[in-house]
């Protein structure tokens, strides 16, 4: 919450929850827990990746016995051999580099842990971009179940402060200089009504946007026959995903999608850290943050330390969000570099 000189002290509402504790040295590194918290650190973690990777192949297995192309016994094998914690992750890594993709690697992987009898089931009629796209869209969609619910204790807060603050008298601002009387309520009404726009069309991107991909080789299914359509129904539906019209190996529309809905988000968040740092200012002095930090040269501070942050993550956003729209002319059936440049870009965009 904000103390406010604008007519009343604000505390946190009810449903604000206080930001989580920094995450520790296993999540992340030195810098890695001011950029993200504990909860989407897991969730965007090399370990998530896999897993959901793993998910996808049993998921498959699993659609492909219902079709009565994998013996039940294989459907249940393989989902019993896909844990992530099974996997040497670093030894992943390195033979990803070999082929520009980890399926391959996680593939022998798992086909020696179920053995030749179910081996021979595995990525039936998928190729390596169908797991990972699919796996990419599994880790946004698990990653922003969790931020869903900071966003909202976000909105609940501000629209307390508006209602709080609905006559608070404050002096307005134009080009940084003296302007007209508002009133703090309205201040934070703007910033109400910007995160929730960009907060739903988020929902929007999670509910609809994130689909499963299965196109095989070129994108036919053809590996399938007149299996494929109903194979791939039933993996969107184990997996909790959209099933799209057709596969989208080379349309990235639905990954520019969630990379601009992230960056709304991140606009408007970030309008809000860019304000309470402005009026923070000593010589303004009409709000500051509940729980400030100090100054290693200046002990007297009380620094915005979490608008920084949030200020700090923003900023590297847009270059983000262009990379991935910058990568969504893609060659043909499928790409060389642009589909691949997606897979940390991604990460990082759910992470900041």
């Amino acid at each position: 919450g904000w103390t406010s000189t604008c007519g009343a002290t604000v505390r946190p509402s009810s449903s604000t929850s206080e930001p989580p504790a920094p995450a520790p040295a296993a999540v992340g590194g030195l810098f890695d827990p001011m950029f993200s918290t504990p909860a989407v650190a897991a969730r965007t973690s090399d370990t998530a990746w896999v897993q959901a990777m793993l998910d996808v192949e049993a998921a498959l297995a699993r659609a492909g016995a219902a079709a009565g192309l994998v013996p039940p016994a294989s459907a249940l094998a393989i989902t019993a051999a896909a844990a992530a914690d099974r996997f040497d992750l670093a030894s992943l890594g390195a033979r990803a580099a070999i082929s520009a993709t980890p399926v391959i690697a996680l593939l022998d992987d798992l086909t020696t842990a179920v053995g030749p009898e179910h081996a021979r089931y595995l990525h039936l009629g998928a190729t390596s971009q169908d797991v990972v796209d699919t796996a990419m869209c599994l880790v946004a969609a698990r990653t922003l179940d969790v931020i869903g619910p900071d966003l909202a204790a976000g909105v609940a807060a501000v629209a307390d402060l508006a209602a709080a603050h609905r006559t608070s008298p404050q002096l307005g601002r134009t080009l940084l200089q003296p302007a007209a009387t508002t009133t703090f309520g309205a201040v934070c009404a703007g910033w109400l009504v910007a995160i929730a726009e960009a907060v739903a069309a988020l929902d929007t991107v999670r509910r609809r946007r994130l689909a499963v991909q299965f196109g095989g080789a070129v994108g036919t299914m053809a590996a399938l026959g007149a299996d494929g359509p109903a194979v791939a129904a039933t993996l969107a539906a184990e997996l909790g995903l959209a099933l799209p019209t057709v596969p989208w190996h080379t349309s990235r529309g639905r990954i520019a999608e969630l990379a601009a809905a992230l960056g709304l988000v991140a606009g408007a968040v970030g309008r809000v850290a860019l304000d309470v740092t402005l009026l923070a200012q000593a010589e303004i002095g009409e709000v500051a943050e509940g729980s400030p930090g100090g100054s290693s040269a200046m002990p007297h501070k009380r620094n915005p330390s979490r608008s920084t942050l949030v200020t700090a993550c923003v900023h590297r956003v847009p270059g983000l969000v262009a990379t991935i729209f910058a990568g969504q002319p893609q060659e043909l059936q499928r790409a060389t570099g642009r589909w691949q440049a997606e897979w940390q870009v991604v990460t990082d965009l759910l992470r900041l």
